[in-house]
C-alpha cells in the first residue's frame, strides 16, 4: 500500500436491492441506473430463522450479500459500511424516549451500527475480527483505507459490505443525494493483475463540493464503477477528490 494510494483486486462480489436481485439485473442497471425503489426484502436463507428475524431491512440486505460474497470461507475480517446504519430504528427510539415510553433493549441492540455484523459472526460461529463503519458521503473509501491497511498487515481477505436505505422522512430535508436502498459486498484481497482486475483508489484535497440532491448515493456510484467499463471515476466528498481507476 502507497501513502499515495492503495490498489486491490476483488475476488468475489455480491449486490442486492428491491428489484435487482441478479448479477444480470445490476450489470443492466449499471448500463443504465434508475431509482431503486421499493421495500421487499432478501431471504437470507443461509442465517438461522431466529437470528433472522431480528434483523430489520438494512440488516438483511447487508447480511444477503455477506453470505452471497462469503460462501464457506470463515475466519474472513469484515467491515461494514453504513453512512446511516439504523437510523430509522434509531429515531423510533428517540421519540420512544421524548414519550417517557420504556425502551426495547432488543430494538436498542439492534439499532447499533455493528448490528449486522454482529449477527453474522454469531449465526456463522465466526470469531474473525470485525468492523463497522460510517465516515460521511466519503464511508466506502475509508472502509477500502481500513480494509488495504489489513491487508497490508498480512490479511489474506477481507469482506467490505456497503449498505444504506432511505432515510426517515423527517431527515429527508437533510439529505445531500438521492438515497436508496441497496447493499453490496466486496471479498478484497491483495492486488494481483495476473489473475484478477485491480481496481486503485488515490485522492488529493478537493473543498469545492457541488450537492445534487438528485445524485445516486455514493455508494451505488462505486458500485456502477466496478460494474461497469469505464476505466475511471472521480467524486469529490469531505475535503477530497477521490479517484477510482481500474486497469485498461
Amino acid at each position: 500500500m502507497r501513502v499515495d494510494g492503495l490498489s486491490f483486486s476483488i475476488a468475489a462480489h455480491a449486490a442486492w436491492a428491491p428489484g435487482i436481485e441478479t448479477p444480470e439485473a445490476w450489470l443492466s442497471w449499471a448500463k443504465q441506473p434508475f431509482a431503486i425503489t421499493g421495500d421487499s426484502e432478501p431471504g437470507v436463507k443461509q442465517m438461522p430463522p431466529m437470528l433472522r428475524r431480528r434483523a430489520g431491512m438494512l440488516g438483511k440486505m447487508a447480511l444477503e450479500v455477506a453470505y452471497q460474497c462469503l460462501d464457506e470461507r470463515k475466519d474472513v475480517t469484515a467491515i461494514f459500511c453504513s453512512r446511516h446504519g439504523e437510523v430509522a430504528r434509531a429515531y423510533e427510539l428517540l421519540v420512544d424516549l421524548a414519550n417517557d415510553v420504556a425502551l426495547s433493549p432488543t430494538a436498542f441492540g439492534l439499532a447499533v451500527h455493528n448490528a449486522s455484523a454482529g449477527l453474522l459472526s454469531i449465526a456463522r460461529t465466526d470469531q474473525a475480527n470485525h468492523l463497522a463503519m460510517a465516515a460521511g458521503a466519503s464511508t466506502v473509501e475509508h472502509g477500502v483505507i481500513e480494509a488495504c491497511g489489513l491487508l497490508a498487515d498480512g490479511a489474506p481477505m477481507v469482506l467490505l459490505v456497503a449498505y444504506d436505505n432511505c432515510l426517515p422522512a423527517v431527515f429527508e430535508k437533510f439529505q445531500d443525494c438521492k438515497e436508496q436502498p441497496h447493499a453490496w459486498a466486496w471479498l478484497m484481497v491483495p492486488a494481483d493483475k495476473d489473475r484478477k482486475e485491480t481496481i486503485r483508489l488515490s485522492w488529493s484535497p478537493e473543498y469545492e463540493q457541488i450537492v445534487d440532491i438528485h445524485a445516486m448515493p455514493p455508494s451505488l456510484q462505486i458500485l456502477q464503477f466496478q460494474l461497469g467499463e469505464v476505466l475511471c471515476m472521480e467524486r469529490v466528498a469531505d475535503g477530497r477528490r477521490w479517484r477510482w481507476a481500474r486497469d485498461a
